[in-house]
Parts: C-alpha cells; sequence; structure tokens
C-alpha cells in the first residue's frame, strides 16, 4: 500500500539517537521509517532539516479562570494555534474546579471549551480545590476517563491541608494517577507579602522579595515527605530554587517516586525585569517568583543532569490592561495584580536556541524535555512523543538555521515578556496525527481538528519509591492500615 505523506530527506532526532531517514505515514500514523520512501501521495522535503516528535505542552492554563476570578486570554483555539507555531503537536491545559462543583461537572465545562476550538490533541490536569469525601469518591471515575493527573495547591484561598494532601495522595496512589503540586508554603508568603506592603513596597518588583526561594524549597520538602508516607508518585511543577531542585534531586537518587519540572522564565528571565518604570513589572509577575542569574546557572545544570525532566512554560496569559492584569485596577499593590505571564509559543524556540544551539544540551534532550518525557510521565508513550512505528504522527519539523527576533506571538496577548531576544532554530512544520497543522508560517487546520487523549496511568518501572517503616507491620506492631 502506498503511504498518506512521506516526510523525507531529513535528520530524524528521538530521545535516545538522531539518524538520517524518511518517515512513511498512513492514516494517521508513522507506519514506516526506512533509508527511502518513494510512494507516498504527498511528500515534504525535509532536506537540511531536524524531523522529531511534536512537542507536548504539558502546563498550561486555557480558558480558565485563575484563583482571583479572572478568565485567561486564551481559549482553546488561540492558545492551541499558538502552541501549534511554537512546534507543539499536543497539549495538556488545566480543568479547575470550582468549590462545590462536582468533578463531572468539571470536566464536562472544560469539554464544552476545548472539543469545538482546539486544533491539537489535547488532555488535562484536573485541578482539584475541594477535596470533599464526595470529590474523592469520583477520582477513580475520572481517572477511568483517562485524565491521570491532577494539581493541589499548597499556597492561595484553594489551598489543601496537609491532612486534605495525605487523602488526595493515597486515593491517586491506589489508582496509578500522578499529583502534581504548587509548592509554596502558604504562611511564609502571607507574612513575607504583608510586611512588604506595610512598609510602603507596592510596586510590582516587590513581588519578587514578598515570596522567597525559602518558601518553595520547605514546601517542596513538605510535599515530597507527605507523597511518600502516602506511598503515591508526585510531580512538582515549576521548580524556582536551587534549593528545591537539590530536594528532587536527593529523593530521586533515592529512589523516590519524584519528578520535577522548571519553566523558560526561571532560565531566560530574572527579577530585574520586574525593576520597570511605572507598572511595566507588572507584565512579569508570576508564581513562584523570577529569580537571579545565579539561579538561572544551578537550574540548567539541573536540567543537563535531568533532575527536571520537563521545561514547561506554565503559560499563563492575562493582558497588560483592564481584562487581565489590572482587572482590579492600576492604583493596586503587587498583590493584586494577576498572576502570570504568556510563553506557550516561545518555550520549545528558546530552548532549541538557548539550549542545542549554545551547547548546554543535547537534541536528544532537548526531544527528551520538550516532549517525550511528558509522553512517558503523563501516560501518552508510546502512542504520543516519539517518532516509532505505531505512533500518531504528531511531528514536528525544525530548521535549525532560520534565526527571529521574538515578537508578537499567535496567542491573544498583548505582549511577550521574551520580546527582542534573538532566538535561532524555529519549527517551520506541524504535524497531528500525520495533518498539516502549520506548515511554512500558515495555519492549515480549522477549530476543532483536535481530539481528546486518553491517557494510563504513570508508569513507575523502575522506580519502587522510598519505604517508610512505620507503613511495614514487622514495624508497626501488625495493624491494618485502611
Amino acid at each position: 500500500m502506498t503511504h498518506d505523506l512521506a516526510i523525507r530527506g531529513g535528520t530524524l532526532a528521538t530521545a535516545t539517537e538522531t539518524f538520517r531517514a524518511d518517515i512513511g505515514i498512513r492514516d494517521g500514523r508513522i507506519v514506516t521509517i526506512a533509508e527511502a520512501i518513494t510512494d507516498a501521495q504527498d511528500v515534504i522535503d525535509a532536506t537540511g532539516k531536524i524531523v522529531m516528535p511534536g512537542g507536548i505542552e504539558a502546563h498550561c492554563h486555557i480558558a480558565q479562570e485563575s484563583g482571583m476570578g479572572v478568565m485567561t486570554a486564551d481559549d482553546y483555539e488561540s492558545g492551541s494555534i499558538s502552541a501549534a507555531f511554537g512546534g507543539n503537536s499536543c497539549i495538556v491545559p488545566f480543568a479547575a474546579q470550582k468549590k462545590g462543583q462536582s468533578l463531572a461537572d468539571t470536566l464536562a465545562t472544560y469539554d464544552g471549551r476545548a472539543a469545538p476550538k482546539s486544533v491539537l490533541d489535547w488532555s488535562y490536569h484536573l485541578i482539584l480545590t475541594d477535596p470533599t469525601a464526595a470529590a474523592l469518591a469520583e477520582l477513580p471515575d475520572v481517572f477511568a476517563r483517562g485524565v491521570t493527573s491532577f494539581k493541589v495547591f499548597m499556597t492561595y484561598a484553594t489551598r489543601v491541608s496537609d491532612t486534605q494532601f495525605l487523602d488526595i495522595l493515597s486515593v491517586a496512589g491506589q489508582h496509578g494517577a500522578l499529583t502534581m503540586v504548587h509548592a509554596e508554603n502558604h504562611d511564609m508568603l502571607e507574612w513575607m507579602a504583608s510586611r512588604m506592603v506595610a512598609g510602603g513596597n507596592i510596586a510590582p518588583r516587590y513581588h519578587a522579595p514578598s515570596r522567597p526561594g525559602l518558601a518553595e524549597e520547605e514546601a517542596i520538602n513538605r510535599a515530597i515527605a507527605l507523597a511518600r508516607l502516602a506511598q503515591a508518585p508526585i510531580f512538582i511543577v515549576h521548580v524556582s530554587t536551587p534549593g528545591g531542585a537539590e530536594l528532587v534531586a536527593r529523593a530521586r537518587a533515592a529512589g523516590g517516586q519524584v519528578w520535577a519540572e522548571t519553566c523558560p522564565q526561571y532560565l531566560f528571565l530574572t527579577r530585574d525585569d520586574l525593576d520597570k518604570p511605572g507598572m511595566e513589572g507588572a507584565k512579569f509577575i508570576c508564581s513562584p517568583p523570577l529569580r537571579d542569574t545565579a539561579t538561572q546557572a544551578a537550574l540548567w545544570q539541573h536540567v543537563q543532569a535531568g533532575t527536571l525532566s520537563l521545561v514547561s512554560s506554565d503559560h499563563a496569559p492575562y493582558r497588560y490592561d483592564d481584562t487581565g492584569k489590572f482587572q482590579a485596577g492600576r492604583d493596586v499593590t503587587f498583590r493584586q495584580i494577576a498572576n502570570g505571564m504568556p510563553g506557550i509559543e516561545m518555550r520549545l524556540p528558546l530552548m532549541f536556541s538557548e539550549g542545542v544551539m549554545k551547547g548546554r544540551i543535547s537534541i536528544n534532550q532537548f526531544v527528551a524535555l520538550s516532549s517525550t518525557n511528558a509522553a512517558r510521565i503523563y501516560g501518552m508513550l508510546p502512542r504520543k512523543g516519539t517518532l516509532a512505528i505505531g505512533a500518531d504522527a504528531d511531528i514536528a519539523i525544525w530548521d535549525p538555521t532560520q534565526t527571529r527576533i521574538a515578537g508578537a506571538m499567535h496567542d491573544a496577548m498583548d505582549y511577550n515578556p521574551f520580546a527582542g531576544m534573538t532566538v535561532t532554530g524555529w519549527p517551520v512544520t506541524v504535524l497531528g496525527r500525520g495533518q498539516r497543522i502549520v506548515d511554512n508560517g500558515a495555519l492549515c487546520v480549522k477549530p476543532g481538528t483536535g481530539r481528546f487523549v486518553k491517557r494510563a496511568p504513570i508508569d513507575l518501572t523502575g522506580r519502587a519509591g522510598q519505604p517508610v517503616a512505620e507503613l511495614d507491620r514487622a514495624n508497626n506492631f501488625g495493624a491494618t492500615l485502611s
């Protein structure tokens, strides 16, 4: 049988190897990887380019209300289009439960937002903000549907107590689900921010010192300990401190079922970006906050060493106007400015330019960080995240010679925090299940092209976890724990 499409002449890159080959696609899947494919109905010439799995953006906020009640600027149409132009073929945004809302209703709400609009395949991480007994009883049904990861907060009004966290972890662990956590100590943040404001320090730049790195480190340490006691896997999102990364590295070295990520803003921006005239610094308010150049160097080392499995965007798009950053007004303290910044389209070009092109990481590490590790951690491998026979033909073709100055993106934002940076290497073609999504600067599909991805439980092979003596009946007088 002939192939529907062949990608010819390119250099293929996976998370483990780089080689010259053609790819043959039929019915949306990769069916042939060969030295030469000559029977395709359609051909993409990838000569001089790198062919790799499409990126998987596994941490982004799209069509989601913030804790302040502010809707993100991007819906699933603009958000997925921007992701596609940045080299992604799949996204995993959040579905945020509201207080009193059932989990079934939460997912139905986000189905209505995603299905008619996304140009990319998508799944969800459930944000659990109201972990009642009824909600916990619903979790197995959520997992069975293929939503096998969810997020909790250790700060903000939506934070969970340690007891609630343990209950959530316990249910997740029983079903092979992965609990993601925003780890900052709430009381430490409140104490610092209150003192800042009381001292008259209210400009955007004071957001950074109001959220000390020590608060992140304490919370990461506590989250890892709670997950160990519950015997459940955990994923620490947006690690922004050397100390936090060290805690993750130590737990992983001891066999802990711990994964973590960082984000481009912590690798490419610093707290100095908050110190701009007037309210311009509001564009760079995100949490955890931007740190310093020494932190950038330390985080790069942890990316290189594998401590941090992903570099995700944490795309949280709030416009620089009264609908976004200044929904509470402009005569406000840093505490009342909407928290987050865009980056879904810039994530991979920045990592390629500053990582691969500058020799910080190999092309194979780039593929792992951008796609394969997300697919493995979040239960999508081998369908997504790799170039293999039988996998979905989710493919990004990169031109390593193309240089751009970062400017306006395809999102619904009115600013780009990385604007003005010189970026070398850019995705020129992105396929989703064998269909051109983006090709040479043009969008090739209509909203609603994407499909929901049902995900499997996390694969814990090789990560046995760390025992807790008091959970062993030989050490707890034979107690049975329900």
